[in-house]
């Protein structure tokens, strides 16, 4: 089965983005395809590289990036939310006048269109969060 993810909450304000990615990393061991990941509202937290938990916490982050490497997923940052949040790679950065980027390793940015092509490809869509 193809599924679509989309978290909608930051990776340390509720247990979205924990059950997000157990979930697919559930469903990739048992076969399963993930066409895409898509980060939106407080769900684009997941996606900044500064992020620096204690030793002693998980590295919600860093999972995802790592996961992301592993088996090709496509973890897509909503534009219009990260903008707001303060999130940008080097083309949104430079775009804005900004002097730094900070978009995780195997995060992207991208617009709203990525969600609903990824709702239209998938045999499933699952939201994690509000």
């Amino acid at each position: 089965m193809k599924f679509s993810i989309a978290v909608h909450e930051g990776p340390y304000t509720h247990e979205a983005s924990d059950t997000a990615y157990q979930f697919v990393t559930a469903a990739l061991e048992k076969g399963h395809e993930i066409f895409r990941v898509f980060f939106y509202h407080d769900g684009v937290n997941n996606g900044t590289r500064l992020s620096t938990p204690p030793q002693d916490d998980r590295n919600v982050i860093k999972r995802w990036s790592e996961l992301a490497e592993k088996h090709g997923l496509d973890l897509v940052v909503c534009v219009a939310a990260a903008q707001r949040r303060g999130i940008a790679d080097a083309d949104e950065a430079k775009r804005n006048g900004k002097d730094a980027d900070n978009i995780a390793p195997g995060f992207r940015i991208s617009g709203l269109g990525q969600l609903i092509e990824a709702c239209i490809q998938s045999d499933r869509h699952l939201t994690f969060g509000d």
